[in-house]
């Protein structure tokens, strides 16, 4: 089993001794979500694959945050937005500008990444260094500004 499903089944039994309902519920979320992508896949995810799914739910919570906000019902955005920091208890420390602005000129340079053509392969090779510690909407749009540049 991954260090992190371990960590999250660790957690849904301290928040079931605590009484601790609301981040239960978020919690038991997230594992099910993993349990579900093991039995369709049927296979055992490692932390990668956790990561991954961790990452999906972040940005699904992101959205509907920003949704209900637009629409006015703030009493929802702000179930979404204590999800997302439980979520994020369980995300890895997440880059600086600096550094994603290093690791993109480094998967530019590996790939030899001259227009957007090549926006693919840097992405392929930044995907997995950066899965969870950044917003990979955010660094695509980092890669086509230099690439289109």
């Amino acid at each position: 089993m991954s260090a992190l499903k371990e960590q999250l089944t660790a957690e849904m039994k301290t928040c079931m001794k605590a009484k601790d309902k609301e981040r239960l519920g978020v919690v038991r979320s997230l594992l099910a979500a993993i349990k579900q992508v093991e039995i369709d896949n049927q296979t055992t995810l490692d932390d990668t694959g956790v990561l991954a799914i961790l990452d999906k739910a972040m940005k699904q919570r992101r959205d509907s945050h920003q949704q209900f906000t637009d629409a006015g019902r703030m009493d929802l955005a702000e179930q979404e937005a204590y999800e997302m920091t439980v979520i994020q208890d369980f995300m890895p420390q997440a880059l600086t500008e600096t550094e994603i602005a290093t690791l993109i000129e480094a998967a530019m340079a590996e790939s030899g990444a001259a227009n957007m053509q090549d926006m693919g392969k840097v992405m392929a090779l930044l995907k997995p260094q950066m899965q969870g510690r950044a917003d990979m909407a955010e660094v695509s749009k980092l890669i086509k500004a230099k690439l289109g540049a």
